[in-house]
């Protein structure tokens, strides 16, 4: 982990994924108190929201974390202005391509800047751009995802962009052993959400750390697209009546652009915020039946709440013994 833990400035080179609600200045301050490097998720948040959070989050830690922006949100240049203010020193963009000038915005502010690559062609033109480091996330992960799995993304892109810059693997990630594995393939890192949701130190309501307890794998299941203009992304989270909903409000926003009222960027920001309030009612307000129970598909291996120390050390502990036991064969 030694390129990992230098690019972040953490002990340990595990991020934690942006999860909307939940990687807020408590989990974030949190992960990396415990060695791990914490990314709190900016998501719709305005930039006054943002200012309050970086500052509450340097309150509790003086070790390095990261600020995660959507490169569709509004006010990307004002959000990005905030970091430069409080000097946050990684910066992670996600949601698509970089808007025109933002790379070197973020970059002329000193920050390191870290993007998700779901292609190799993407993962070309982000590190010809000038970015820092890549995430790439397979569909097994919770939240957004993209249509290809880790294995086969860790494949593709690894060895190509591996020897250009630092690469953090994401997607399905619960145990050491497959740290290792990663890690032996080239991977400066990985990035984990699902594991850190039954953390003690995360806010999520109880009901919403019991869903996650009760869950198995084939419970953590990707939205269907029922429109093909909606540019929908697929979201992963465990079924129930809030997956049904999200059904309707497709049809209910392409209704909308059937009568020309919203043009397809506020389509796409109507989903959006529809996710942003579904997973609130779930982490907030512990609403698990109607609101969004965004997991990955590692949920089944989440099996009690314990410290973000005591997880990030197990898994530490287990990717140590997987490599000691090939190093003897």
């Amino acid at each position: 982990m030694k390129r990992g833990r230098e690019f972040l400035g953490s002990e340990i080179a595990v991020m934690a994924g942006a999860m909307s609600w939940i990687s807020e200045r408590n989990l974030v301050s949190a992960m990396s108190n415990a060695g791990g490097f914490g990314v709190i998720a900016c998501g719709a948040m305005p930039p006054d929201l943002l200012d309050a959070e970086i500052a509450a989050t340097k309150a509790m830690t003086d070790r390095p974390f990261g600020v995660n922006l959507i490169t569709m949100h509004p006010n990307l240049d004002e959000l990005i202005s905030i970091c430069a203010k409080h000097r946050v020193s990684h910066v992670v963009l996600a949601g698509g391509l970089p808007p025109p000038g933002s790379i070197d915005a973020i970059k002329a502010n000193g920050a390191k800047l870290i993007c998700f690559a779901p292609a190799l062609s993407l993962a070309k033109k982000l590190v010809r751009s000038g970015v820092d480091a890549l995430v790439i996330e397979g569909m097994e992960a919770g939240g957004h995802i993209g249509p290809v799995s880790t294995s086969v993304l860790v494949q593709e892109i690894l060895p190509e962009i591996g020897p250009q810059v630092p690469v953090f693997v994401a997607g399905g990630i619960a145990r050491g052993e497959a740290i290792a594995c990663f890690l032996e393939l080239g991977a400066a890192g990985v990035q984990i959400g699902t594991r850190l949701v039954c953390a003690t130190e995360c806010i999520a309501h109880p009901a919403f750390k019991k869903a996650f307890l009760r869950a198995s794998a084939r419970d953590a299941v990707a939205s269907v697209q029922i429109d093909p203009r909606l540019p929908v992304i697929p979201v992963r989270a465990l079924k129930n009546a809030g997956t049904e909903e999200f059904t309707r409000k497709q049809v209910e926003v392409a209704a909308m652009l059937d009568r020309g009222e919203v043009d397809m960027g506020a389509a796409q920001l109507a989903i959006e915020h529809f996710w942003a309030g579904a997973l609130r009612r779930a982490v907030i307000d512990g609403d698990v039946e109607n609101g969004s129970l965004m997991a990955g598909q590692s949920v089944g291996m989440v099996k009690s709440e314990e410290p973000i120390a005591q997880i990030l050390q197990t898994l530490v502990d287990e990717a140590q013994a997987a490599l000691e036991s090939r190093a003897t064969i």
